[in-house]
């Protein structure tokens, strides 16, 4: 026999589906996949009553799916319903049925860009910016809020900047997907103040971005004497140290560097960040993967383009469509990790003839800037295959298989862990649209920490990884001091932080949810009636609050 509420529930699936199926009709945009079931530590964060009047009635659709009037944990997984996946609009992709300002020919050609629902011609800004055009150039043709806000320390700069900036009349905002935004979360602007006034008080200085001097020069030193040693005697045991040196500097100075949080010169930046290419990435790609989808957007379920990224291979999310083979991915994993090299070389690749790196467009991406992935990739095959004209190519073929093998496994390894544990794939925390949540809360629910001052210089303050997320433009060297205001400041507003003692603990923890995620069911879109941090200025549910 079929229960009542199964019968309702199946029902609301099938209409779910059908109202997706017109909206992909209408829409090019990339599908949203289904929310998470996690059955280790994923319950929802507080009790939040539902109150159907003041829903949309987008989150009225929803609540016909969720038949409870409290909710207090995960949705339950139907066993073998198949879910059609909830569209969301890419942030650079025109909403359905709205006027394309890519493609019109009015605003084609324009450096416009979207701040907290006004449309201005950024040229101006652009040409003066002192942060540098590569950085600027990512907020070209989109919604630019949450990408301005989580880049200024003092937002009083960035705000005034725009208000001499040239207004652009009967732009069609309506088609512009809307971007988080960080200033009006509580939380992001108590922590930010106290960063402010405790770390950095002489302010216009630029001393957020200096003291990475020391770690900047061991780590170019350390990555020079491993080449210089690859290139006299290339074999298994120097290309693996290469590959070492390659991973720390993909973690910290092309990190930091591509961030402009190297130090308060762009050209500083600029060199540093074009390290990326040296080790066989690419600095242009990174920054529009890594800014505009993944920091932007963290763990997301349709908008991080991480969470995605080695599907189907490996599946990291049970928002995701789950294959035979991923309950065996645990077992798997370490024979993926090394190929990490090969990913990225068939991604930038691929990103430079379609100008989209999957999580974001290239609107902004100059000519000099493409043709960084060209030159970058002659360096980089030149420098690693060059001994061989000395050695032979066995040695230097033995030498290359060490290095692409161990610098994707380091990379891919302190990569994964910190979004990639239970409490950091809580359905509920990414669920509606990315306008509608915290952005600050969501950094720190969405990520987990691990070691300290050791971690932090030897991963670039990638251990500290809310930290990072709440502050890329800061240098990775002022983390340590900046979590402990993040943790004073978390446990006042009850926000969970979390945080391991090292590496191998957030790493048990990791390979446990990798499991995990091998068996897991899928289920359906998580609304934003579930989310239980929501922006108070712009969400329609605040009264949840």
């Amino acid at each position: 026999r079929v229960s009542h509420d199964a019968l309702l529930h199946m029902a609301a699936l099938l209409s779910s589906a059908a109202v997706s199926r017109v909206v992909a009709g209408a829409n090019t945009a990339k599908p949203r996949r289904p929310a998470v079931s996690t059955s280790m530590k994923a319950t929802l964060r507080g009790s939040h009553p539902m109150h159907p009047a003041s829903l949309t009635k987008r989150s009225r659709t929803s609540l016909r799916r969720v038949s409870t009037t409290t909710v207090r944990a995960v949705a339950t997984p139907v066993k073998g319903v198949e879910y059609d996946p909830v569209i969301a609009p890419r942030p650079d992709v025109a909403m359905p049925s709205m006027s394309d300002p890519w493609t019109d020919p009015k605003w084609k050609d324009v450096k416009w860009t979207v701040y907290r629902d006004v449309a201005y011609d950024l040229q101006p800004f652009v040409d003066k910016h002192p942060g540098g055009n590569w950085l600027m150039n990512l907020s070209i043709q989109r919604d630019c809020t949450a990408l301005i806000e989580s880049y200024h320390l003092r937002p009083e700069v960035s705000a005034a900047r725009f208000k001499g900036l040239p207004k652009l009349a009967d732009f069609p905002l309506n088609a512009v997907p809307k971007s988080p935004r960080p200033n009006d979360s509580e939380l992001y602007n108590a922590i930010r103040q106290r960063v402010r006034k405790e770390l950095f008080p002489n302010e216009g200085k630029q001393a957020h971005r200096r003291g990475g001097d020391f770690a900047a020069a061991t780590i170019m030193g350390t990555a020079v004497a491993c080449y210089a040693a690859y290139a006299a005697l290339p074999g298994i045991v120097t290309g693996a140290f290469l590959g070492l040196a390659g991973a720390w500097i993909g973690l910290t100075i092309q990190h930091c560097g591509n961030h402009g949080a190297m130090s308060p010169h762009v050209w500083v930046n600029n060199a540093l960040g074009l390290t990326d290419d040296l080790i066989g990435g690419s600095s242009l790609m990174w920054r529009y993967h890594h800014q505009v989808s993944h920091h932007i957007h963290c763990n997301d379920n349709a908008l991080d383009q991480d969470v995605h990224t080695a599907m189907p291979l490996l599946r990291f999310d049970a928002r995701q469509p789950k294959k035979w083979f991923h309950k065996f991915q645990h077992l798997y994993l370490f024979l993926a990790f090394p190929l990490m090299q090969v990913a990225f070389q068939i991604g930038d690749i691929t990103g430079l003839i379609t100008k989209d790196c999957e999580g974001a467009k290239l609107h902004g991406a100059t000519f000099l800037e493409l043709a960084t992935v060209v030159v970058g990739k002659f360096v980089h095959f030149g420098l690693l295959l060059g001994p061989a004209l000395t050695h032979g190519w066995a040695a230097v073929g033995a030498g290359v298989a060490a290095f692409v093998a161990v610098q994707g496994m380091v990379l891919a390894c302190t990569f994964a862990v910190s979004h990639n544990v239970a409490e950091a794939k809580i359905p509920q925390d990414t669920g509606g649209e990315a306008w509608e949540r915290d952005w600050g809360v969501q950094q720190l629910v969405t990520s987990a920490d691990w070691g300290g001052k050791i971690g932090n210089f030897f991963t670039g303050g990638l251990n500290l990884q809310v930290e990072h997320h709440l502050f890329p433009a800061i240098c990775f060297v002022h983390y340590p001091a900046i979590s402990e205001i993040v943790k004073e400041e978390a446990a006042k507003f009850g926000v969970p932080y979390s945080s391991y003692r090292t590496l191998p603990g957030i790493f048990v923890e990791f390979m446990k949810f990798v499991k995990d995620m091998g068996t897991a069911e899928q289920i359906g879109n998580i609304g934003i009636e579930q989310v239980p941090h929501v922006n108070k200025k712009m969400c329609p549910i605040a009264a949840f609050n």
